[in-house]
């Protein structure tokens, strides 16, 4: 069915957390392993390396690194995530200040420079 001009559906913004949007459990924990995954698999892109390659520089096995790859992240701690941006040379600044906005709670977010 077209949907026309005149179509009554509501849009609601994202809150920036598809997963809070959604109402699913952990939803926080959930968006800053999907922003660490996401920084994780452009390195391992850029790199071109291959899954048996990038398992070694990170000390895991390839269906690890495969997981990875497919955003499997049920197997994977946020510190752990951390560790493999540093394993593949990267810095990690964590900086904390107060909540800025009309939010409730405070947010973590991942930004790749």
């Amino acid at each position: 069915m077209a949907k026309g001009s005149d179509s009554k559906e509501k849009i609601t913004a994202s809150s920036g957390n598809l997963f809070a949007d959604l109402g699913i459990a952990n939803a926080d924990e959930r968006n800053t392993k999907l922003q660490l995954a996401v920084a994780i698999n452009e390195l391992l892109g850029k790199r071109g390396l291959t899954q048996a390659k990038a398992a070694a520089q990170l000390g895991v096995n390839q269906p690890k690194i495969s997981a990875l790859l497919n955003y499997r992240l049920e197997g994977f701690s946020v510190e752990r995530l951390l560790a493999f941006l540093t394993a593949l040379h990267q810095d990690i600044e964590i900086v904390i200040r107060a909540r800025t906005g009309l939010r409730r709670s405070g947010r973590i977010v991942v930004r790749a420079a």
